[in-house]
């Protein structure tokens, strides 16, 4: 099953309310999945700065002074706002692999959801409309998203399992299928110097991404590789700092819609992930093509 939503802003007057739309299309996929959900937020950066989102089982022993600590090792200043099991700490861009580097030594529990200057990722266990709440996503803003509800079928009911899964600086995916040579593809990434914490197949199509767009690749190329090399039935939804995408396989056994009006160009599973969204009734809708790309940038 499982449920993507994203949603891409044309007008920035729409920008404020990112956050209450996807959420409300989030909460409208509850049924595909359950399980879990999580959200991709990119939001404004500033010049020079960067973003490391972070996840904690004990957050109120992990965070308490990890901005401190933090900021002592890698003798700078760096500044932390907690949502719940989520922080996010805002450092030098430059000291993004220092910083995860010292964390490993200075809280070995948390985990790194995402990084780089506009994405913030949230994600947990339970359901979607009881996530969204814990990181009062409604109120985020910003000029994309995506969004993921799971029902997980091949692995473990965790945090970690759940999307969208991030393997490169403000790069994310979420997916629904499954991927039936991930294993393969995931030794050679990880060979490749590729980071891959989990074993969802998912990760490793963002991984797989990470690496082909690292070789040079635009994110639409990444996306036509993907058809080639990866085996299975997917669709998948991406988000860059500026671009977002959408593709599925061959066969297209998932399904899919899309929105498109001079505001903003939407993705759901389902219609009814859309319907609240302003002018949708006036809206181009379609259902995208299978082993076609689809993308969109600022």
């Amino acid at each position: 099953m499982c449920g993507i939503v994203g949603l891409f802003l044309k007008d920035k007057a729409l920008e404020p309310q990112l956050g209450a739309l996807l959420t409300d299309m989030l909460v409208t996929m509850t049924d595909r999945g359950p399980d879990s959900a999580g959200i991709a937020i990119y939001g404004n950066g500033a010049a020079g700065k960067a973003k490391l989102t972070l996840q904690s089982d004990t957050p109120d022993a992990d965070f308490a002074t990890l901005a401190d600590d933090l900021g002592a090792r890698l003798e700078t200043p760096v500044s932390l706002r907690r949502k719940d099991t989520h922080a996010v700490l805002d450092l030098p861009e430059d000291q993004i692999e220092t910083a995860r580097a010292a964390l490993t030594d200075l809280r070995p529990g948390l985990r790194v959801m995402s990084d780089g200057a506009r994405v913030e990722i949230y994600k947990e266990v339970g359901l979607p409309r009881d996530v969204a709440a814990r990181f009062d996503l409604s109120a985020m803003t910003g000029t994309h998203g995506i969004g993921h509800t799971r029902m997980a079928t091949e692995s473990a009911v965790t945090t970690q399992g759940a999307h969208p899964f991030s393997t490169g600086s403000d790069q994310c995916l979420v997916h629904n299928g499954s991927l039936s040579n991930h294993n393969n593809w995931r030794r050679k990434l990880k060979r490749e110097g590729i980071r891959i914490e989990s074993m969802n197949d998912t990760e490793v199509g963002a991984a797989y991404l990470t690496w082909k767009m690292r070789e040079g690749a635009s994110l639409g190329e990444a996306l036509e590789g993907a058809l080639d090399d990866l085996d299975g039935f997917f669709t998948f939804v991406v988000g860059t700092s500026d671009g977002f995408g959408v593709v599925r396989d061959p066969i297209a056994c998932k399904p899919a819609v899309m929105a498109e009006t001079d505001q903003y160009v939407a993705f759901g599973s389902e219609y009814r992930a859309l319907v609240n969204l302003p002018g949708i009734e006036t809206a181009r809708v379609w259902e995208p093509e299978p082993a076609t790309v689809y993308f969109w940038s600022h």
